[in-house]
């Protein structure tokens, strides 16, 4: 007989989350307000059609940020919510040649959002929520051309140290290969930039590859195509890439089936690092926790597995010490305190 899978108290569970995206993360409540302020739509909730659908949504989302001051308030929700979620340190992606000019210099867009995140992480501490911080990840659009990658670039590297972690890469994967821009990536790592590209979600398995290869990406934002080829799924193992998964996402863009068949059941098989995240809870509906609700409710992974992957989280992070030692003891307690849990149909992460 199968024991019944419980729910578990996740926003308990100390993690990281890393791969979430800047706009599409703005609250519900949020984004209907500067909807009704501005005179504009609200962007369309998934589940998508295709990328097309998507990237008129996401630029539907970024058209309702009209000022430096949204930007500011839209960081600091961003970090007080995931503070209520028990994420001690969140990794944010932005690409400010995508506003083409129209809040200002690029300079001052990232400047608001390291102060909305500072601001936000002050006011969870003064609510008495787990102390939680931000980094922003400098993005580069595939398809805006090497011109804008130089801009993100020196943007990026202006504020390496000073609140800006890495270097990431977005856009149609499909039309779009990472390799063009390999030297970009090449001088952002000699800068102490991580790269972070999305790779493995629009495109298969090689797309993988070629950011492990050609970027030195130590992370990649999605790449749970990487199934599709033995060969690469054994490079991300054997070069410790971690993958930063997003399964309410992926289903939403139809990358996967459903949460019951989604790739991450395979790539913990295979021992591949991985990291739960949102994306976009603004499109996709999910929060973090609910992507670990998901993970144990619909695909089985025990408590154990759980706290695996939120401690892979919080290692492969740019999480500051000390916060990065206490929320790892957080994990353990966490784990410590769940009663044991042997349903032999249920995947760990270890």
């Amino acid at each position: 007989m199968t024991t019944e899978v419980q729910p578990l108290h996740i926003a308990s569970l100390p993690k990281a989350e890393l791969h979430m995206h800047f706009e599409s993360s703005l609250r519900p409540a949020t984004a209907s307000y500067w909807a009704t302020r501005y005179g504009l739509p609200l962007p369309q909730e998934g589940p998508f059609q295709g990328l097309s659908d998507f990237v008129v949504a996401y630029e539907g989302a970024r058209d309702l940020v009209r000022s430096l001051g949204d930007v500011r308030r839209a960081a600091s929700e961003l970090v007080r919510d995931a503070a209520a979620q028990g994420v001690v340190w969140s990794e944010v992606h932005l690409i400010p040649p995508t506003y083409a000019g129209r809040l200002g210099p690029e300079e001052g867009i990232v400047e608001a959002v390291l102060s909305g995140f500072a601001d936000g992480s002050s006011q969870a501490a003064a609510e008495g929520a787990r102390p939680s911080a931000a980094g922003l990840i400098i993005g580069i659009n595939r398809g805006l051309g090497l011109e804008a990658a130089e801009r993100s670039l020196a943007l990026a590297m202006r504020y390496a140290g000073e609140g800006v972690v890495g270097l990431g890469l977005a856009g149609d994967e499909a039309r779009f290969s990472a390799s063009p821009f390999a030297d970009v990536f090449r001088r952002g790592r000699e800068a102490g930039l991580s790269a972070l590209p999305h790779g493995g979600e629009g495109a298969g398995a090689e797309s993988v590859r070629t950011c492990v290869e050609d970027l030195g990406a130590t992370r990649i934002c999605h790449g749970v195509r990487a199934v599709e080829d033995p060969t690469v799924v054994a490079l991300l193992r054997e070069r410790g890439v971690s993958l930063d998964v997003c399964p309410h996402s992926n289903v939403s863009l139809r990358v996967s089936p459903s949460l019951e068949q989604h790739q991450l059941i395979g790539l913990l098989e295979a021992k591949v690092k991985v990291t739960l995240n949102s994306d976009g809870p603004l499109f996709s509906g999910a929060t973090v926790n609910e992507e670990y609700e998901a993970a144990h409710m619909k695909m089985g992974i025990r408590p154990d597995g759980l706290a695996r992957i939120a401690r892979t989280s919080i290692e492969v992070s740019a999480c500051p010490s000390p916060l990065r030692q206490e929320a790892l003891r957080g994990v353990e307690e966490w784990l410590e305190k769940q009663s044991a849990f042997a349903d032999s149909d249920c995947v760990t992460a270890d």
